[in-house]
């Protein structure tokens, strides 16, 4: 590095380099002179007309190096502005950058809570349909447990005879657990007018058969399977027959309730023939769906027939309320005479309040001579009309 005039430049500079050559040939000249010093003052007179043309080429170039540094110093300023300017738009565009990296992340990470709390809550609701489906396979493990004891099969039937009764006819319609006169007790006694006469309702359940035949996987354990189904219905349908149709007490025939559409389906598409056995004996077998059918049938007959038990006194009330009519007519007759004879006697009353008007108004007016000219009239007691 070289300082010349206060300002540092490289050795490969073009300014220092042209110094650089500018100084050599002076010190050239400089030498020349020396050594011809002794020359004649003609000869030193060109020299020093040469010496002061490469002064002021110096100054020249002094002045050139001079204005050079400026225009560096104007460029340096130049860049550094634009270096500045660079810098501030990087940093504006590293902010914006920044700024949308961050509502990008703030936005993702609101979509992964979001996505989190709903994927959370879909685990919730398979919980819980999870526990509804444990809590219906044990259900379902308790129902099978009831339908695998006769007794509480049993039960369960006579619990869902009771609830179709009770939806279909009013209270004292019907009675559970009704003992009739041979002891027998029925699961439920309708209390149908004669005829036909309360009927029984009773309830039964061939599940054991029933399992048979769907578990059957040959023809020699499906016609095992059909005859246990033929027996059981048919020691079924004899029970009722004998227990709950009693000549004179109850009607001429009873209902065997199957608590199991698929039972009664069963029945009806592959033993008509037990079916028609029923029919035989006046034992009609329903399911839950007929039996509601049956029941609403039941609640219209008892509905006329509380119509017919009725009918005398809805006869005598009516006839109480013709009297009652009749008797109201003739009073609005009396009442319409009483009127009439009043609208008569207010008009009298106006004729003799106008004639008493113009005698009073006569008199206040002192017209005698009008009262001498009128002809008198006899002096007689009062009528009606005055």
């Amino acid at each position: 590095m070289i300082t010349l005039f206060g300002q540092t430049f490289a050795i490969t500079d073009p300014e220092v380099l042209v110094l650089g050559g500018a100084a050599l040939i002076l010190l050239i000249f400089l030498a020349l002179i020396l050594r011809t010093a002794g020359r004649s003052a003609t000869m030193a007179e060109p020299l020093m007309r040469e010496i002061g043309w490469l002064a002021q080429r110096v100054q020249n170039l002094g002045d050139g190096q001079e204005r050079l540094a400026g225009g560096l110093h104007h460029v340096s300023e130049a860049q550094a502005v634009s270096q500045t300017a660079m810098l501030q738009v990087m940093e504006q565009r590293l902010a914006e950058v920044s700024r949308q990296m961050g509502e990008s992340l703030h936005g993702t990470s609101t979509r992964t809570a979001r996505s989190l709390g709903e994927l959370q809550q879909r685990l919730e609701t398979i919980d819980k349909a999870q526990a509804n489906i444990e809590k219906l396979s044990g259900n379902v493990l308790s129902l099978q447990d009831i339908l695998s004891n006769k007794q509480t099969r049993g039960a369960f039937g006579e619990i869902q005879l009771h609830d179709i009764v009770q939806k279909a006819l009013p209270k004292d319609a019907y009675t559970m657990q009704a003992t009739l006169s041979n002891n027998r007790r029925a699961d439920c006694l309708i209390h149908l007018p004669q005829p036909p006469g309360p009927i029984v309702i009773d309830a039964k359940f061939p599940l054991e058969a029933y399992e048979a035949i769907r578990r059957a996987e040959n023809p020699r354990q499906a016609q095992e399977a059909a005859t246990l189904m033929r027996g059981a219905v048919r020691q079924h349908i004899r029970a009722i027959a004998e227990k709950y149709i009693i000549e004179g007490e109850t009607a001429d025939g009873a209902l065997m309730f199957l608590p199991s559409e698929a039972v009664y389906a069963e029945l009806h598409s592959n033993f008509p023939e037990i079916v028609r056995e029923g029919f035989a004996v006046k034992v009609w077998i329903v399911s839950p769906t007929t039996c509601m059918a049956t029941l609403n049938t039941m609640r219209a007959v008892l509905k006329d027939a509380r119509m017919r038990e009725q009918a005398g006194a809805i006869r005598k009330e009516l006839a109480l309320l013709y009297a009652d009519v009749d008797r109201l007519g003739t009073r609005v007759e009396n009442l319409d005479r009483h009127f009439v004879q009043a609208a008569k006697d207010i008009e009298e009353i106006k004729i003799s309040s106008d004639k008493a008007t113009k005698r009073a108004r006569r008199l206040d007016n002192f017209d005698f001579e009008e009262i001498a000219n009128t002809p008198s009239t006899p002096v007689i007691a009062p009528s009606a009309a005055e």
